[in-house]
């Protein structure tokens, strides 16, 4: 069981990932926090940690990171719900 979570939550990650990060504060601030979440949750899980509260660390922590960025740093073109 642990290792499907493992599974869906990298794939999760990964197409986050490739979703794009956005020009605006707002699209980059989403992006970085379900790109932390997917990270955080898998961390937590391979670590034997609790899944749940990697993905809630790494999410604030994405999220707070996408805000502080601008969009002539990391750009990876428009999000997928743009």
């Amino acid at each position: 069981m642990r290792r499907t979570a493992a599974s869906i939550v990298s794939i999760i990650a990964v197409g986050a990932l490739l979703s794009g990060c956005g020009y605006r504060t707002e699209d980059r601030a989403i992006s970085g926090g379900l790109i932390g979440a997917g990270t955080g949750a898998l961390i937590g899980g391979a670590t034997g940690g609790n899944a749940g509260t990697g993905a809630l660390i790494g999410g604030a922590v994405g999220a707070l990171g996408g805000a502080a960025t601008s969009g002539n740093d990391v750009n990876l073109g428009k999000p997928v719900w743009r």
